[in-house]
């Protein structure tokens, strides 16, 4: 396994849709995930898209941590994959939050998502998953399925004063 290097807002690799992983099963998928999760482990955050890591393919990961669950619809949980993923909204009920992003270091910004999604996809065993996430895990894994479609987290603002430097976000608070 190793630490991949991550792409940074700029690089052409995350501006362009991902391509389906053709076969799920393949050893060098496999590689692929396990490379990413030492990545995701070692820069300390909640998702990581394979086009973070210059791998233009439809993989992500994602996790909700304790500190960040939001009840018995949102419960922690550890890292998981979900490849060749699709997601559509459930309801019309949409949520601000702060979010950050390691293709951006340093910065945060509000974005309005979905409180709820359907997701549906291959796990790291190429085995069909499926269910409805809400809250933190619905937001994150809406996040990284912007990755795969070339889509940054600024580009969803609705105001461009709610982006801001970690430091002052956490200090300041998001005016509105």
């Amino acid at each position: 396994m190793a630490i991949l290097k991550i792409a940074r807002m700029g690089h052409p690799v995350l501006l362009k849709r991902a391509e389906d992983v053709a076969d799920v099963n393949a050893p060098d998928i496999g590689l692929l995930i396990q490379d990413m999760m030492e990545t995701l482990a070692d820069a300390g955050g909640v998702g990581l898209a394979a086009p973070q890591v210059y791998v233009s393919k439809r993989i992500f990961l994602y996790s909700v941590p304790e500190s960040r669950s939001e009840g018995e619809d949102d419960p922690p949980c550890g890292v998981q994959v979900l490849i060749n993923p699709v997601l559509e909204p459930v309801g019309d009920d949409l949520v601000p939050r702060l979010e950050g992003c390691l293709s951006i270091p340093g910065l945060r910004g509000e974005v309005t998502r979905y409180k709820r999604v359907r997701y549906a996809g291959y796990d790291h065993m190429g085995k069909p998953v499926e269910g409805v996430a809400s809250g933190f895990r619905a937001n994150v894994m809406q996040h990284e399925m912007d990755h795969l479609d070339g889509i940054l987290y600024p580009m969803r603002m609705d105001d461009l004063g709610k982006l801001g430097f970690d430091t002052e976000i956490t200090r300041y608070g998001v005016r509105t």
